[in-house]
């Protein structure tokens, strides 16, 4: 059984305090760093783009795990690849050919991910779950943070993890919204791999106390 992963989501970071963020990520006991990428199309919400995202892969030491919420992700994979993501995760909802995307991603060296929205079903992943390394399962309507985990996310979990299996495929699960320490341990044994956790970590007053803290109640 391997670890559960933590992957603080620096779209809750202090953008005056960039810098100072993802050095704490880098000393803190997180694995990963996830970037949320809003176009105000897909989501009603604009995030940062990739200037923000090169500042942050400047100092980062540590997996960049970018999650693209925006239409038409093919015309950025390219870019996305240069900037430095090592993930590079569309959803379901935004790709007509997902297969096709998927494929664009891997040929420019990243791992592929797909992530669903709340109301979207796993089911939609059995035919290309083979050709994906990563399925983000929203626990919260992408566009905000700060909002409350949606409880229905355990059962997507841990029918996603069925599907996996049934298939034989090596791809891991992320769970993002709403994760804190109160959910970690129950996300973790229905089959989640990356709980990544925005203001959860950033509004706490001991940051690097809580990553370490959600990193154990995760593996407990």
């Amino acid at each position: 059984m391997s670890k559960t992963l933590i992957a603080p989501s620096m779209l809750a970071s202090d953008f005056g305090n960039l810098q100072r963020d993802t050095e704490m990520v880098n000393k803190s006991e997180a694995d990963w760093f996830h970037i949320d990428i809003m176009d105000g199309v897909f989501v009603p919400n604009i995030s940062y783009g990739m200037p923000v995202l090169q500042a942050i892969t400047k100092h980062a030491t540590k997996t960049i795990d970018v999650h693209l919420m925006i239409i038409d992700p093919d015309r950025y994979i390219k870019d996305f690849a240069k900037l430095g993501a090592d993930i590079l995760t569309v959803h379901y909802e935004a790709c007509t050919h997902l297969h096709r995307t998927l494929q664009a991603i891997k040929a420019e060296g990243m791992k592929a991910g797909v992530a669903l929205n709340p109301h979207t079903s796993v089911e939609l992943l059995k035919d290309v779950i083979n050709d994906i390394d990563l399925v983000l399962i929203m626990s919260v309507n992408p566009g905000f943070g700060g909002q409350s985990f949606i409880e229905n996310t355990y059962r997507k979990v841990k029918r996603i993890k069925e599907i996996i299996v049934e298939n034989n495929a090596e791809t891991i699960i992320e769970v993002d919204g709403g994760v804190t320490d109160k959910n970690a341990a129950e996300l973790s044994k229905a089959g989640a791999d990356v709980l990544v956790a925005g203001s959860f970590v950033f509004k706490s007053e001991d940051q690097l106390g809580t990553i370490k803290n959600l990193k154990q109640v995760a593996n407990s």
